[in-house]
């Protein structure tokens, strides 16, 4: 099927490198206050995040929900349910550092109170904006190796990463994953270059969460993407002109994907 951008919603819930002050003030005591300390932390929170994804997954005409806080405040892509310390309030970050100072504890009334605010109203209106729309495309990045909180720390990941569910579980209609795949690596391979060149399904993850979560409530075809911040990151900055490239490659990929449901 064809359609127009208008049948499309992008979500990116990790750009943001902002925190709320009361969530900065628990990470950073008195430091927040500090400027040049302060600074380097949301430095640091922004290049773990998802950096730059909000330019990359622009599409002008389709529908965009962009979270505005980090996801170190609270992992949008995460169930609501997940108290595990990668879970949807993080006590450390991918490289296992810890966020908080070793004596802080979350209570559970300000668990719950971050969730209602963060959580709650981001999935409202990942909601809202969803009806109506034919498809979904969650939109991410990954760090150029895995991490150490990864099973396979120091292993070199895909350029492109699809997440499409499990074969047995999709949440992007199984029958046109390989058209799907060869439609992102139309868009994507000129610009896949040194050790990140192959556009994988599935691999390090199979399932975006957030996907999965709004494909089981209302049957629209969702799918998560990654792309290896190695592509558009030297020494902690963007590179401009790569950003500029994988937004035009992804612009060609969303409409191709948006004519496959």
């Amino acid at each position: 099927m064809s359609g127009s951008l208008s049948d499309l919603l992008i979500v990116t819930p990790h750009p943001s490198g902002q925190l709320p002050a009361d969530v900065l003030h628990d990470m950073l005591g008195d430091d927040a206050f500090d400027t040049a300390k302060r600074a380097a932390f949301l430095r640091r929170v922004f290049l773990e995040g998802d950096p730059f994804t909000d330019l990359i997954y622009l599409v002008p005409g389709a529908g965009h929900v962009q979270a505005a806080w980090s996801r170190f405040a609270v992992d949008l892509n995460r169930d609501r349910a997940d108290t595990a310390d990668n879970g949807v309030i993080k006590v450390m970050d991918f490289d296992r550092s810890p966020l908080y100072p070793a004596d802080f504890a979350l209570s559970p009334a300000a668990r719950e109170s971050r969730l209602r605010r963060l959580w709650d109203t981001f999935d409202a209106q990942v909601q809202a904006e969803l009806a109506g729309k034919r498809l979904m495309i969650v939109g991410h990045s990954m760090a150029p190796y895995g991490p150490a909180l990864s099973p396979t720390p120091g292993v070199p990941r895909p350029g492109i990463t699809l997440m499409l569910g499990s074969a047995a579980a999709p949440t992007f209609p199984r029958a046109q994953w390989d058209a799907l795949q060869t439609v992102c690596a139309q868009a994507f391979s000129p610009l896949l270059t040194g050790e990140f060149t192959r556009v994988a399904i599935g691999d390090p993850w199979e399932t975006d969460t957030l996907s999965r979560n709004h494909y089981d409530r209302t049957g629209i075809p969702a799918f998560g993407i990654e792309v290896n911040a190695g592509l558009y990151l030297r020494d902690g900055e963007g590179q401009d002109g790569a950003i500029r490239a994988l937004n035009g490659a992804f612009g060609r990929f969303a409409a191709g994907a948006l004519a496959l449901v």
